[in-house]
């Protein structure tokens, strides 16, 4: 028996050392045997032509029962697009994870009958994103799924609604990181820029607004108050917005916030 005590099943699972981890990114858990497709024992010797056949017929059969009805398949197609997509953005382990727990429950609930996987499994992606405070946006999630930024919306509000799950609202500062990055004015300037986007959220001014339009504008009054100046087509083009929503979102802060530009 094992060498530690358990009082609930949530503690015996969490103690138990026995065989590899279950994770939700696999249809089956992690939980079945595969048969090695190699010609080769456990001893390294060759396999004769029968007893190679016999294995080959052995998997053939494992297959075909381990993904033996259509939720089985269904699951297994799903958790495959996701971990494509999980790559394609470079998202955390724990970001798929979570992304396949919500296309199982989305499955079992039967939400995907009269909908497009493909459209389900790129909202479980964004859903999941949004909950693990992650900076991936509905315009890359289109772009890597080649799939209608809109589809991916209504899936995406389908699923939270009839899960029940509470997304906390987008947190600007979030993208302020990468897009400073991509327009290579980190350091003194990202600090400004996060001190502004607080200030604006204390105020309130980025409620009903675009993260990504509010990290813009905030990055591009950072780079004027610097010296370290980005146009507004560049902070634009590098957060997927409208020169027009900087703008906007620049003269709110600059109203709201007592801030005067010298020109």
């Amino acid at each position: 028996g094992p060498e530690w005590r358990a009082f609930d099943d949530e503690q015996r699972n969490r103690r138990s050392r026995v065989g590899a981890p279950t994770t939700y990114t696999i249809h089956d858990k992690g939980l079945s045997t595969v048969i090695d497709w190699r010609r080769f024992s456990y001893s390294i010797k060759r396999m004769d032509q029968t007893k190679a056949l016999q294995i080959y017929n052995l998997r053939k059969w494992q297959r075909r029962v381990r993904l033996s009805d259509s939720s089985e398949r269904n699951l297994a197609f799903a958790l495959t697009e996701l971990s494509k997509i999980s790559m394609s953005l470079n998202t955390p382990k724990h970001v798929l994870e979570t992304a396949s727990l919500i296309y199982r429950k989305a499955l079992k609930k039967r939400l995907i009958r009269g909908r497009s996987i493909q459209g389900i499994v790129a909202a479980s992606m964004y859903t999941a994103c949004r909950l693990c405070g992650l900076a991936s946006t509905l315009d890359e999630i289109s772009k890597v799924t080649m799939m209608d930024k809109r589809e991916i919306a209504r899936s995406y509000r389908f699923i939270v609604k009839e899960l029940s799950e509470f997304i906390p609202p987008v947190d600007p500062i979030i993208y302020l990181s990468r897009f400073s990055n991509q327009l290579g004015i980190q350091g003194r300037t990202e600090e400004i820029a996060y001190d502004i986007v607080k200030k604006a959220m204390e105020l309130k001014l980025t409620c009903g607004r675009g993260p990504t339009g509010v990290a813009a504008a905030a990055l591009y009054l950072a780079s004027i108050i610097t010296g370290n100046r980005r146009t507004q087509r560049e902070v634009a083009e590098v957060a997927n917005v409208t020169e027009v929503t900087v703008r906007n979102r620049y003269s709110d802060i600059l109203k709201n916030l007592d801030i005067i530009i010298w020109v």
